[in-house]
């Protein structure tokens, strides 16, 4: 039974691999997977900043937050010229270090209330993004891609009516951006995999920027999910003390 499950989970699987080689040219496949392991290892640089931070082994404070403005505008003037790939690697894994920071107080506090929260936040993103990364690379190419001017007005929209809210003070508009911006980082997630295509067969193949392009959908996602559910906890927890 098992033998026969894991051979027809195999040859699915081959018939995927074989499906991605037949629509996608071998230099696309490389670029495809280089950026998607700078990712990876930027997100592993955020872990060791977290926890750096939650632990008490280096605590960067403000500092960690101007950071990661300084870096993020040094590596979008920075240019990639094909000889400072190395700097603007260390420039993202430095970015994604000091996110961690940021990202730790936060991390921190959610612990207290229950550290099952983060792990469903972060299963929540990776099998998002995983099936969302799937989906745009499966898709006809270039589907999606008048997504990018609609998401772009979404987001300026939201960061106006969160200057608003500064004010105002409202909770329903609060709760509306965060379930928003997690549909927003969904939609960009799959924009923006099919635009590092398209720009990869035009000759771009800034692996670094690429891959800051998915880290903000995929750390911003994580961020409103973690939000979301430990709003939903504190009210659990405020109810069970009520009955009590």
């Amino acid at each position: 039974m098992a033998a026969a499950t894991a051979q027809k989970f195999n040859e699915r699987f081959q018939t995927f691999m074989t499906g991605l080689n037949d629509r996608y040219e071998p230099h696309v496949r490389q670029h495809l997977a280089k950026v998607y392991m700078v990712l990876g290892s930027t997100a592993a640089a955020t872990t060791v900043g977290a926890l750096c931070q939650m632990r008490d082994v280096l605590d960067l404070g403000v500092l960690a937050a101007l950071a990661t403005l300084v870096l993020v505008l040094g590596l979008h003037f920075y240019k990639d010229d094909g000889k400072n790939y190395r700097t603007r690697l260390s420039m993202l894994y430095a970015f994604g270090f000091c996110s961690g920071q940021t990202l730790g107080p936060l991390l921190g506090y959610i612990s207290s209330i229950n550290p099952a929260i983060i792990v469903t936040a972060l299963t929540g993103t990776f099998v998002t993004f995983l099936s969302l990364s799937l989906a745009a690379l499966l898709a006809e190419q270039g589907k999606y891609l008048y997504l990018g001017g609609m998401l772009v007005s979404v987001v300026n929209t939201m960061a106006l009516l969160s200057l608003f809210n500064m004010i105002f003070k409202s909770y329903v508009v609060q709760v509306t951006q965060l379930y928003v911006g997690v549909f927003v980082m969904a939609a960009f997630i799959v924009y923006d995999t099919q635009n590092i295509v398209q720009k990869c067969r035009n000759g771009n193949r800034d692996v670094v920027q690429h891959a800051l392009d998915l880290f903000f959908d995929v750390l911003s996602m994580f961020r409103r999910l973690l939000v979301i559910l430990t709003q939903k906890e504190e009210r659990k927890q405020n109810e069970r003390r009520r009955r009590n």
